[in-house]
This record gives C-alpha cells, structure tokens and sequence, in this order.
C-alpha cells in the first residue's frame, strides 16, 4: 500500500464517477492516494486488454483532467471509447463515459462514446443527455464531500469485493479469521 499526503484540492475524474455507483468507500480511498493491490490479477488482466486492445486507434489521451482510452475521429464527429473487460458493470462505464463527454462539452466540444468490450466482442454507443448532465453534476458534489471526509465509510460486503484489488485494506481481519 502506499499512502501520498492528500492534496488540498481533489479533482473529479471518470475513474472516481465509476468507483462513485459501486463503492463509495473506494472513492475515498483514491482520493487520498491509497493505491490498491497492483499485483491484483484483475489489475493486471484489465492493464493486459488495455494495452492490446485496438492497437490501430490513439489511445489514452489526456484532455483536461480526464484520460480517455481512446478517441477518434469518424467523419467529423468525434468518438471517445472507453475500454471494460466485461459489461459487467456497463451503467457504471456508461456514467464514466458520459462524464467524459460532459468534460469535453464543458470545453465547447460536442462528442459521442463507445463502451468497447474487447473480450466479448461487444461495443455499446452513448450519448449524453440533459439528465445525464444533472445526475453527474451531483455525483460531482458528492465525490468531493466524501474526498473531504476525515476517513472512509465503513466496508460494506457486496459481490465485487471478492476481485477487488482494495479486498485486504477494507476486509484484513476477516481475511485473517479465514485462515486460521
């Protein structure tokens, strides 16, 4: 684990508005700079696909504060694709995606996006919408008061704990009683 002294001023970024919908608790963890488990083989799998994944297109291109997977321009119109092992958590990728595209409206830039599921052959398009837009402005607000909080939430047990590369720093004592 390694722990970097916050900064006084934590920005919204898309990994954040997608750990945002599935653990709150995570968000505040990365907030504060607490880097998960890199030798995650979930981690390591998703660095894999990312890397070898449409190798033909620009990818992680960096635009403000946000890095998107990948973007491209199809005749005048610009696509930002976000690439996901799975479409497991796929309302998760669309909100992060969606996030991305109000970053570059924010800039005067209009935009669509592609959710790319390299593993499963899939590909999803999104757009972002008035809703879409107001939705994401309060997760913003929230993101930032969970970042000013003097310490996490409380681990909560869902599913997605079991694969989560935070697993030791929120579960360590019961990961101990198992085994013994």
């Amino acid at each position: 684990w390694i722990y970097n002294q916050r900064s006084k001023s934590n920005m919204v970024n898309g990994t954040l508005i997608w750990y945002y919908t599935i653990c709150k608790r995570e968000v505040w963890l990365m907030t504060h700079k607490i880097v998960p488990n890199q030798e995650n083989s979930f981690i390591e799998v998703g660095r894999a696909m990312h890397e070898n994944s449409f190798k033909r297109k620009k990818k992680e291109i960096m635009i403000g504060g946000v890095k998107f997977d990948v973007l491209e321009n199809k005749k005048g119109n610009l696509i930002v694709g976000e690439i996901k092992k799975t479409s497991t958590f796929t309302e998760s990728a669309a909100l992060q995606l969606k996030y991305y595209l109000l970053t570059l409206k924010r800039m005067g830039i209009e935009s669509t996006g592609e959710l790319l599921f390299p593993s499963e052959r899939k590909k999803k398009t999104i757009e972002l919408t008035k809703e879409d837009i107001s939705t994401l402005e309060n997760i913003e607000k929230e993101i930032l008061l969970l970042a000013e909080a003097e310490s996490p939430l409380p681990p909560i047990w869902q599913k997605y704990c079991t694969h989560c590369a935070y697993n030791e720093f929120c579960w360590a004592d019961n990961i101990e009683d198992e085994n013994e």
